[in-house]
């Protein structure tokens, strides 16, 4: 009953088989894109389902710190709680990484009926001073053409 239950859905992102048809997955493999898909779109970027999505996009350019990584777990866990209800939501793990200027987000979850404990790792990557380091080399100043031209 738990597989009819998680169901089947298109490949993401959307490709052909070998047959020429529209690519689909199943079981596990359908819940992992769904979640990655869930993370990887901000709210507002779909026009017909505005509030599809997960809020993380709103951190982009936020410090890298303990406040941050806060942020990003409440709006995972909020985000994958209306979205994804094939899953049971056990933990979201934040991990900084400030040298590569990633934040690691570990999803750990059940499936729904089940007792299968799984998780996914999703990396989220910031930008800014604060991701950058104090080493990163000095942006150019803009170039404008000479008057009258």
């Amino acid at each position: 009953m738990a597989e009819e239950f998680i169901g089947r859905g298109w490949a993401f992102p959307v490709r052909t088989d070998a047959t020429g048809g529209i690519a689909m997955v199943e079981r596990i493999r359908e819940i992992e894109e769904a979640i990655r898909l869930i993370l990887g779109t901000a709210p507002g970027e779909r026009p017909m389902r505005p509030e599809f999505g997960c809020a993380i996009h709103d951190q982009v350019f936020a410090p890298m710190d303990a406040t941050t990584a806060g942020h990003i777990a409440y709006e995972v866990r909020r985000a994958l709680e209306r979205w994804e209800p094939r899953i049971d939501l056990e933990d979201v793990v934040v991990t900084l990484a400030p040298a590569e200027a990633t934040i690691w987000i570990d999803v750990r979850y059940l499936i729904s009926g089940t007792n299968d404990p799984r998780n996914l790792v999703f990396p989220f990557y910031l930008i800014g001073e604060e991701a950058t380091g104090p080493g990163a080399p000095e942006l150019l100043p803009a170039t404008t053409a000479p008057e009258g031209q």
